[in-house]
């Protein structure tokens, strides 16, 4: 996958839509939906994960976790702030609907950071770890306010992902300098441990939470004894700065975890100009370094849909408007290098994980 960077514009973007194709299928296969059937029957707890639109961010992949399990919330730098209209009435709406199927709600609220160079870390905060973590720790608050601070329904969890090994690091809620449950300093040999430390650490989190947390740190600690061991080839990866060629906004890029490919914005902020500024001047530079290619780069919008009918016809006029809208804020960043973006408009059917292109 790193070489489709250097490839002409018009095959990375064919490349990038059978990458979609494939992920579609391999979700609709019986096998896998079987696999989440059984999952979800074994641990009803849903998890939320609020995350930097950073591909190298794959919460699934470092847990373990079949696809379609969790549900992703992705934007520059991981930054939300739940008073944003669009994107309260999301998290609402999927509280209220998994809460009237009984299930509880567990929120990952997400900050990243690289242990080997400050320069991998998260860009959208300038590098600069301890304001992710207070930004994090601000979204908890809000969560909080708006589903209770009991926690006995809806629990925000703040957790670091450091991405040199893709470990875990769990914050507890004992104020501000909390402990924490470093999962890149646990063996596999101490696994047996970590049912009793999730428990000092959370002490106020529902039991059958922490029993459908539990699969997801044994399956990150798997997944960092996977990574170390292919630690000299990451280590060329880890080498490799930003490289991405796309800006995608909207939602339903799950196929897109791929480090360095795509810089995805989430439709939630009302001020959207502000990442694709950012998104754009990380594209520009690309070029300018030649870190890819310089004969143009993809922009693309996607929004899910449910039900066919009327949720697929607003879809489909939602996504046309992130598209127009995402445009004609690049071509006033851009100048003469917008001439070389490439639009594509998609909607995807949330329950089969298909992406229909419906403009080029």
């Amino acid at each position: 996958m790193i070489d489709i960077h250097s490839k002409p514009i018009a095959d990375r973007i064919e490349w990038l839509f059978k990458l979609a194709h494939r992920h579609g299928e391999q979700f609709r296969s019986p096998e896998a939906w079987l696999a989440r059937q059984r999952y979800l029957a074994e641990h009803p707890t849903a998890i939320v994960v609020l995350k930097c639109m950073d591909g190298r961010i794959n919460i699934p992949v470092a847990t373990n976790t079949p696809a379609g399990i969790l549900m992703p919330f992705r934007n520059l730098g991981g930054m939300f702030d739940l008073g944003w209209p669009h994107l309260g009435e999301v998290l609402a709406h999927h509280v209220l609907r998994m809460t009237g199927a009984g299930r509880r709600v567990l929120f990952l609220i997400t900050y990243h950071w690289s242990k080997g160079d400050p320069q991998r870390g998260c860009a959208g905060f300038n590098f600069d770890t301890a304001a992710a973590i207070a930004h994090t720790r601000e979204i908890r608050r809000q969560v909080e306010h708006i589903f209770g601070s009991g926690h006995g329904t809806v629990y925000p969890l703040v957790c670091g992902f450091e991405t040199d090994e893709d470990a875990l690091v769990l914050h507890g809620t004992n104020g501000t300098n909390d402990a924490t449950l470093d999962l890149a300093s646990i063996s596999a040999n101490d696994a047996k441990t970590l049912e009793p430390r999730l428990a000092a650490l959370l002490p106020d989190m529902p039991a059958q939470m922490r029993a459908d947390l539990l699969p997801l740190l044994y399956g990150n600690l798997e997944h960092i004894a996977l990574v170390r061991e292919q630690a000299r080839r990451r280590e060329r990866l880890l080498g490799v700065e930003h490289r991405e060629w796309m800006i995608c906004l909207g939602r339903g890029f799950d196929f897109l975890h791929t480090p360095n490919l795509a810089l995805i914005i989430g439709p939630y902020s009302p001020d959207l100009a502000d990442p694709l500024r950012k998104a754009a001047s990380i594209i520009a530079s690309n070029m300018k370094a030649g870190r890819i290619p310089d004969d143009g780069f993809l922009l693309l919008a996607s929004v899910p849909y449910d039900e066919i009918g009327v949720d697929r016809a607003r879809a489909e006029l939602k996504s046309r408007f992130l598209a127009s809208f995402a445009a004609g804020v690049l071509r006033e960043e851009l100048g003469p290098l917008a001439d070389r973006m490439a639009k594509r408009t998609a909607v995807l059917d949330w329950n089969s994980r298909n992406l229909e292109l419906i403009d080029e």
